[in-house]
């Protein structure tokens, strides 16, 4: 069984592909709510991409780095993105050869582009003042103190001194601070300068600036969201997004790490039983069962009769461009080819609205609940009075599980104030961008789409979100073992057998990548950074 329980059977391969990090829905970034997003507007025939219009064909390839857009502040009044920037007394303008700028392709801007155009260009002036104002500003501050806070004046002069280094993570964290302290003039101004450093074809922290760039000027932007609802772009096409996601968890290990442990806890606790019943809490395409069916068959003495329910949501059945039907049919005939006995049980229902009588729990089955980078979807005591994060674990916990599986993303960012939310995110998905570059070429084609589309819209709504529109609050595993103690859940240890198994498989990738076992739990990182823990609760 356990030489068998992490290989693809061959004739489903390519039926399948394991969704990553679940990604929500586009509209709950752009749409409605505190959030917003950002466009360009070309002041010739040029055209920008953002985080909504990247070519979906990869020839984002030439650049310009002086784009004009128009963003709004959180009061709702416009700022205008200077089209090319006059720098302060002592200018630190940008070398010629640098290769800093953003990437051009056919946009998504709609055709009321022009109209809101000359709308807020009109009150650009009266709310804030013309470009040349914003610049004089800054410049006045810098030549007479007593116009500005002494901590704001470090504050730019520390900016202006990484800038001229080129030292893009503190140019964000400036910004961030600015952001963080609603000092507009600041951020204005040191968006205007990220904008000439970040990339979505550079190295992995101007390509990953690009991103924390939307959500910064997202988060400016967020009384302004009808406006930026009414220009959104559509996304991908369903096949289009499966490919994206296919091709993340090809090129990296996190999800088939998550998923082999998962698997190798409840291999082992089901081990001698005849019925089991395993609750999927973020089935998706239903990927991660394909090997322990393939397992449960070539257990010694036959398989147990095997019952999957799945719980579904809105972004994983765009993904498959249709219902849990698909999954339970694909599923369904794997499981016929290996002969073993089969039920699948589809609950199209969200998190939050899971009930016990919604999972069809049946008398003599051996129950397994898997939470795999799911939980931290749901609110918790820091955003709902209902508190779902918690509800579901007690509402499991009362169904007396055999085994319950937990994987998450090994990140602080869900009662974290913004900058140190901001820091977090930077720090984290630094780590996640660089290991991407390690294993597709920054000329690939398809590698700005699985980042835009399978990880950007994660960062834009961790930095430019709140309250019930920040749906990504992932907690380090620390505090979900406070949480499954509070539940009553007592640690399952992983076996030794699914540590080997996925040290064998990260032998198929980079050195940098690292496996730990700590308390019962694994935990998979890059370099020195944890980025996806595991763990098992009975």
């Amino acid at each position: 069984m356990s030489s068998r329980l992490y290989n693809q059977p061959k004739q489903e391969v390519d039926a399948y592909c394991v969704p990553p990090f679940q990604t929500v829905n586009h509209q709950q970034y752009y749409s409605g709510g505190s959030q917003g997003t950002y466009f360009s507007i070309p002041n010739s025939i040029k055209q920008y991409c953002t985080l909504d219009s990247s070519s979906a064909s990869g020839n984002c390839g030439a650049y310009s780095s002086t784009p004009s857009t128009i963003t709004l502040s959180p009061s709702g009044s416009p700022i205008s993105q200077q089209e090319s920037l006059s720098y302060p007394s002592g200018g630190m303008k940008h070398s010629p050869d640098t290769t800093y700028g953003s990437p051009m392709s056919g946009s998504c801007i709609t055709e009321e582009v022009n109209d809101f155009r000359i709308k807020l260009r009109e009150l650009e002036t009266v709310m804030l003042g013309s470009d040349c104002d914003i610049v004089d500003s800054i410049e006045n501050a810098l030549l007479n103190g007593t116009n500005m806070a002494s901590s704001h004046l470090d504050s730019l002069r520390q900016a202006m001194e990484a800038i001229s280094r080129g030292d893009l993570y503190q140019v964000l964290t400036a910004c961030a601070v600015a952001v963080s302290e609603n000092n507009l003039l600041m951020a204005q101004w040191l968006m205007d300068e990220l904008r000439q450093m970040v990339s979505v074809s550079g190295e992995p922290i101007q390509r990953l600036g690009a991103y924390m760039l939307e959500g910064l000027v997202a988060r400016l932007a967020s009384s302004g969201s009808s406006i930026y609802k009414a220009l959104r772009c559509k996304q991908p096409a369903s096949s289009e997004l499966l490919s994206y996601m296919h091709l993340l968890h090809e090129v990296c290990p996190y999800f088939k790490f998550g998923y082999m442990s998962a698997n190798g806890a409840i291999a082992e606790a089901m081990k001698d039983e005849d019925r089991v019943h395993i609750v999927d809490f973020q089935i998706g395409q239903g990927s991660q069962w394909v090997t322990l069916i393939q397992a449960f068959a070539a257990r010694p003495g036959g398989p147990p009769h095997i019952r999957i329910t799945g719980i579904d949501d809105s972004t994983s059945a765009y993904a498959r461009g249709g219902g849990l039907n698909i999954v339970g049919k694909r599923l369904s005939k794997l499981a016929r080819s290996f002969k073993v006995p089969f039920e699948f049980h589809a609950a199209a229902i969200s998190g939050c609205e899971v009930q016990a009588k919604d999972l069809y729990v049946q008398p003599g089955e051996a129950l397994a609940v898997n939470f795999a980078f799911m939980l931290h979807h749901m609110p918790d005591e820091s955003v709902s009075t209902e508190n779902h994060r918690d509800r579901l674990l007690r509402m499991v916990k009362g169904l007396s599980p055999k085994v319950v599986t937990l994987v998450e993303q090994e990140s602080n960012t869900n009662t974290a104030a913004f900058f140190p939310r901001f820091v977090e995110a930077l720090d984290y998905y630094r780590a996640m961008f660089e290991s991407i570059d390690m294993m597709l070429p920054r000329e690939h084609k398809e590698r700005i789409n699985v980042e835009q589309h399978c990880l950007a819209t994660d960062v834009v709504n961790i930095v430019a979100c709140e309250g019930l529109d920040r749906v990504k609050r992932h907690e380090l595993l620390g505090k979900w073992r406070s949480r499954f103690s509070m539940a009553g859940f007592k640690p399952y240890p992983l076996s030794s057998l699914v540590n080997a198994t996925i040290k064998t498989l990260l032998k198929n990738y980079c050195s940098k990548y690292r496996l730990e076992e700590r308390d019962g739990s694994l935990y998979l990182g890059w370099m020195n950074r944890d980025l996806v823990a595991s763990c098992a609760w009975k």
